[in-house]
């Protein structure tokens, strides 16, 4: 396992779909779409390659349109396979990207978060996944999901630790709009009083 740094890893988002979030039970949707929304905000100031899918369209509806402002036209991965790895244009995406470290958030935790996940590690990746920006649809289902990815190897992470580890050094110039992209709400105060002290 190597150290996760903003060189070395790619974030995967998957199936992020207004039809999918309705049936959230976990978390609110609301805290749902603003944690992986700040997730992508976040990855896109550090310059992590991101990696958006979606998932019978017709049927599950369109990504959330919060997310696909953040992607500024950047294209959306469809597909029917449920497990998101067994469609091999997904693995040569992944693949292209050619980064070894996989952040991972599915809009299902124990299914569009968790197979493709378990399907990298097995592929030779190390596999991220995001707990609070991947949802379940019961307690129990997202229970089982933990257990599961920790005997298979995968690591569950928070998207704003995760991001602030790939940031690394706060002495950053980066540092202001990864902080302001992951939404923490006292950062714009810390700021500001920052500048108060550096002006006396």
């Amino acid at each position: 396992m190597s150290k996760l740094t903003r060189d070395n890893s790619a974030v995967v988002l998957i199936d992020h779909q207004v039809g999918l979030l309705t049936g959230v039970r976990d978390m609110t949707i609301q805290d749902l779409e603003h944690n992986v929304v700040h997730l992508a905000k976040a990855a896109k100031a550090l310059g992590v390659p991101l990696l958006v899918t979606n998932a019978a369209t017709d049927f599950w509806g369109p990504t959330i349109p919060a997310l696909v402002d953040v992607l500024d036209g950047k294209e959306i991965l469809t597909r029917t396979i449920i497990n998101s790895w067994d469609d091999p244009r997904f693995v040569r995406k992944v693949e292209a990207i050619g980064r070894k470290n996989l952040i991972i958030a599915g809009v299902s935790f124990p299914v569009c978060a968790a197979l493709p996940a378990m399907s990298a590690v097995e592929a030779g990746y190390d596999s991220y996944v995001v707990v609070d920006a991947s949802a379940s649809f019961t307690d129990a289902g997202r229970d089982a999901a933990m257990f599961r990815l920790s005997q298979a190897g995968v690591k569950l992470v928070d998207y704003a630790s995760v991001m602030c580890e790939l940031l690394a050094d706060n002495a950053d110039p980066l540092a202001p709009s990864v902080y302001q992209a992951i939404d923490m709400p006292f950062v714009t105060l810390m700021q500001q009083l920052a500048e108060d002290w550096r002006s006396h």
